[in-house]
């Protein structure tokens, strides 16, 4: 029946000395791209391959991408990975994804792909019908019961809404919408099926009750049966099958475990999967996350949950929505020279535009920059407002866009962070993964805007991976437990607040709170 739970009994028990030898390979299927990693049984990083793919937006709030070109991307990096490391197919006991969010993957019956490309998480196309639904639906009870935060035209079932007013002959067609990595475990292992995980940002999954919630799907008028079932993170699908082990270069025998959503994925491999536990991700979006037994939950600040992939724990965060991609949009508008240069140098391109912010002062000598290029959060005067710069004049340079574009996002992390103090108990300290982390620049604004120490783990930017591959461990049998990753987690205090600075971005911050309410109240 749609929306089982299958409990730990369930899972075939492939704990052996053959597969206590072997590797796993998790996939971190985001935004931007898929990155293939190998681990070996002890949880040791390997090496990973990315192979990216592009985002397509063909419309005014529609933002798609093509699900097979997160297959072209996953086989080509798993390939290349094996490749590069020489690494036996044999040798590979399991695969995992981390996959990012509210997905909208529409198949038929024989499991043909109905659209060639899809809603990916940022995609708000169905504004209407999620008024539609809130005439039905008390907005609070819906908040209440789901833990979904973000604006709720990014949510799934509302996106349906959308095909099945818009293109409704395709919708006759649709047998199951899976999310981004469900697909991609079709493909692999012939088996469509979803985790708690990535189902909680369905728009009709009742936390509570670890299950899509009757009520909520009943006034969407949707049939639960296009919703796939639900079965635990760490549950092995079953084995490749003979054209998944040929697009991944590998054996019928390695295993398909279901993976999880990525926000869950990043919070086990960055360490926070016991109650208490906080963790930032700096990355395309960004955003703080609490790990607890209960939905930390606030109808004011909407701070948005998920399942856990940890049975019986929730992630709770609070983020804005592009952070490393409004970073990425300067790096196209304003340093094509710089990404020039790296083509011939090999130098990373971001590491040159750092070290050019450094030239500007705390501050970037007045200039700030709001990076809601992706539209506002609930933290938000209005979830429809767009970013910008304000003090812009003719003696800035560069550096001081740079700088400013840095300094902005860490000061809308900063704003995320004080909505989380009012609702939660957070650490005096702070771990930081994702791409964000790993520059020292970067990492010394967060620690002065935020006036907190800055804690950096080793395993960086691969989280999520180190997540999915977690998943893929306790699947098999290799690991009894989660508890392995805190022996493989080594934190260090990558920053710490400088006064002079905390004070010079204390008063930027005041300004940066005006400014942004201001463009809240444009139309």
């Amino acid at each position: 029946m749609s929306g089982e739970t299958h409990s730990e009994s369930d899972h075939p028990n492939l704990e052996s000395e053959t597969v206590m030898s072997k590797k796993i390979i998790a996939h971190d299927l985001g935004t931007g791209g898929n990155k293939a990693t190998l681990f070996d049984s002890d949880g040791t990083l390997i090496a990973s391959v990315f192979a990216s793919y592009p985002t397509n937006t063909p419309g005014p709030s529609l933002i798609e991408q093509k699900p097979d070109d997160w297959l072209r991307a996953v086989s080509e990096s798993t390939r290349q990975l094996l490749a590069e490391t020489k690494t036996d197919p044999r040798d590979v006991a399991a695969t995992a994804i981390s996959g990012h969010s509210l997905g909208t993957v529409p198949l038929d019956k024989d499991g043909n792909l109905l659209r060639e490309e899809t809603p990916i998480w940022s995609d708000r196309r169905a504004e209407e019908e999620a008024a539609a639904f809130f005439e039905k639906i008390d907005p609070t009870e819906w908040y209440m019961t789901t833990g979904n935060g973000f604006p709720a035209a990014h949510y799934t079932v509302f996106k349906i809404l959308w095909f099945l007013k818009h293109e409704p002959e395709m919708m006759r067609r649709a047998d199951v919408v899976l999310g981004t990595k469900d697909y991609i475990n079709y493909r692999l292992s012939g088996i469509r099926a979803t985790d708690p995980s990535y189902a909680s940002g369905c728009g009709a999954y009742d936390l509570e009750k670890w299950a899509y919630s009757e009520k909520l799907l009943e006034a969407t008028g949707l049939d639960p049966a296009l919703l796939p079932k639900i079965v635990p993170s760490t549950e092995p699908l079953g084995p490749l099958t003979d054209e998944g082990a040929r697009l991944l270069g590998l054996t019928p025998e390695t295993v398909v475990c279901c993976g999880g959503v990525d926000n869950s994925c990043m919070a086990l491999g960055a360490g926070s999967f016991k109650k208490g536990r906080v963790y930032t991700s700096l990355g395309s979006s960004s955003w703080i996350a609490l790990c607890d037994s209960l939905p930390t939950l606030d109808v004011a600040a909407k701070s948005y949950v998920f399942t856990h992939v940890v049975p019986g724990m929730f992630t709770s965060a609070l983020s804005i929505f592009s952070s490393g991609t409004t970073f990425r949009w300067v790096r196209d508008h304003f340093c094509r020279d710089l990404a020039a240069e790296t083509e011939k140098s090999g130098a990373d391109v971001y590491d040159l535009m750092t070290a050019e912010a450094a030239l500007s002062p705390p501050g970037a000598r007045g200039l700030l920059l709001n990076p809601s290029f992706a539209g506002g959060t609930m933290l938000d005067a209005n979830p429809n407002m767009r970013g910008g710069f304000a003090g812009l004049d003719l003696s800035h340079t560069r550096a001081d866009v740079i700088r400013a574009t840095m300094e902005g996002i860490a000061m809308n992390m900063r704003a995320v962070m004080e909505a989380l103090k009012k609702i939660a108990v957070t650490e005096k300290s702070l771990i930081a993964v994702g791409g964000g982390a790993n520059s020292p620049l970067w990492r010394q604004i967060y620690a002065d805007t935020l006036n907190m120490d800055l804690l950096r783990v080793n395993i960086g930017q691969n989280a999520a991976s180190l997540g999915a591959a977690a998943l893929a461990f306790v699947g098999t049998g290799i690991w009894d437990s989660f508890d392995k990753i805190d022996d493989l987690l080594r934190a260090e205090t990558a920053a710490s607040p400088i006064p002079e600075n905390v004070a010079v971005y204390e008063k930027a911050y005041q300004r940066f709170r005006r400014f942004s309410d201001a463009l809240g109240r444009l139309d």
